[in-house]
């Protein structure tokens, strides 16, 4: 593992620094943070790389193993992985992102909130993720396309490297980023990596004048390292860890199941009185069998031969009871709320609450890395604010409807009013509303002030006419 140390070791020389990226590069694709990392993406795509790899064997009279052509070896996989993952980001991101100060959010960038969410997707799936703080806005990075450079001495990420290739005979992109600036680097098929762009500051100041057009005059950079790690938990070890045979055992499991069913729907065929036949005979027979579907009595001559087909029942309870204790377990190692279980009948809020305490536990150490995450960038972006969450959870409505408002007299008119807002799912509406009430407000005070003016109306008699 190469550390911060280590690149300050190499210089300044770009020969021997680009030597160090190529080997940085390397090493992390060598690394077990890395594998952990290609692989959960496949279990969080819906794909189980364990079982695809998984290969029947059949041993021969001599003891030679050879792949089982004969049977049926279907791979099926679950999403489970990526349903624990989407839900944890969902339920501590998906409302996005609340701080004190109204103006943090646009000083962060329109996308912020898809960003963390980003952030906090990759770092469930590979144990840890990267936010740079881009002027202006936040861009992230998976550890399968960043090399962290953490320092020796305290831990801190310093320095990294970012690598990319859009396809495999495409080049090879990389960029250097350090305290003090980043440098780009390419190299092409067949050729040696080269400078793309020599290092610059991460905050460049342009002027533009009628005679010399934009150019840069100065440049700067941040306080610190301008990349910030966002870890699953203080180890930064994937969701996956610890349950991945779990995982393996259901996909296993009910890819078995359907194997079974698919064997069971095979007739075999019990031949009697046809010893003399020999394996050809035995094709031609199927073969008959299969476009004709008429067997002869007398098979191949033979007096008093008889064909008789055979189904085999596919085993059914025992593996569906296993994978009913598989996905149970499954909920339990993952600590992720069972919709299934408030789905049946009008639950109440606190059999509802009682459902998500698992997730809860969970997401709090989640919600304490995101946290000093944002923090990070906060600091970086020089804005003092801290940010807070509002989870998206199953509740019952009528119930918490009714609470809120048999405390409606200890509370202002404010707070009653978000908080039915919020539990309608309407937060978002409040100053719309606020406004449409005090115009109305406003609109009934004038009318009470200066009520309209009435028309007498004057009854013209015929006398008068006259």
């Amino acid at each position: 593992m190469l550390t911060y140390q280590d690149l300050l070791a190499v210089g300044k020389d770009e020969k021997a620094r680009m030597d160090f990226i190529q080997q940085a590069i390397n090493e992390h694709k060598g690394s077990e943070a890395y594998k952990m990392a290609v692989d959960a993406e496949l279990y969080f795509k819906g794909e189980n790389p364990t079982i695809n790899r998984y290969e029947k064997i059949i041993y021969d009279m001599q003891g030679h193993a050879h792949r089982d052509m004969y049977t049926a070896n279907h791979k099926i996989a679950s999403s489970f992985f990526g349903l624990d993952v989407r839900q944890e980001v969902s339920y501590l991101l998906g409302n996005g992102v609340t701080f004190q100060n109204d103006a943090t959010k646009d000083k962060l960038g329109k996308k912020f909130d898809l960003e963390i969410v980003r952030a906090g997707k990759y770092a469930l799936i590979a144990g840890v993720s990267f936010g740079f703080w881009n002027l202006d806005h936040v861009d992230v990075f998976k550890l399968r396309e960043f090399v962290p450079l953490y320092d020796e001495e305290n831990g801190a990420l310093m320095a990294g490297v970012r690598f990319w290739r859009v396809a495999d005979d495409k080049p090879l992109r990389a960029t250097l980023y350090e305290v003090d600036g980043y440098t780009d680097y390419i190299q092409r098929s067949g050729e040696d990596m080269t400078v793309k762009k020599e290092k610059r500051s991460y905050i460049l100041h342009l002027r533009s004048t009628e005679a010399d057009g934009t150019e840069i005059y100065d440049g700067e950079n941040y306080p610190s390292f301008p990349i910030v790690p966002l870890k699953n938990g203080e180890d930064a070890l994937s969701e996956l860890t610890g349950k991945r045979n779990t995982v393996d055992a259901l996909d296993l499991c009910t890819s078995n199941m359907v194997n079974n069913v698919d064997e069971g729907n095979l007739i075999y065929w019990v031949l009697t009185n046809c010893g003399g036949m020999e394996d050809m005979d035995d094709a031609k027979f199927l073969d008959k069998v299969r476009t004709t579907h008429i067997v002869h009595a007398g098979v191949e001559g033979d007096e008093g031969a008889t064909a008789e087909p055979h189904t085999i029942e596919a085993p059914f309870s025992g593996t569906e009871a296993t994978i009913d204790m598989l996905k149970c377990k499954l909920y339990e190692d993952f600590q992720a709320f069972d919709s299934s279980a408030v789905s049946a009948g009008n639950q109440t809020a606190t059999a509802i609450a009682a459902s998500y305490t698992p997730l809860d536990l969970k997401v709090d150490d989640f919600e304490a890395s995101v946290t000093e995450f944002i923090l990070g960038i906060l600091a970086l972006a020089g804005i003092d604010d801290e940010p807070s969450y509002t989870r998206s959870r199953i509740i019952n409505r009528a119930e918490e409807t009714q609470t809120v408002l048999m405390g409606a007299e200890y509370y202002d008119d404010e707070y009653i009013t978000k908080k039915l807002l919020t539990i309608n799912g309407d937060a978002d509406q409040y100053d719309a509303l606020m406004e449409r009430k005090v115009a109305e407000e406003t609109e009934r005070l004038e009318e009470e002030t200066f009520p309209p003016e009435v028309e007498e109306e004057t009854e013209v008699t015929e006398d008068a006419e006259a």
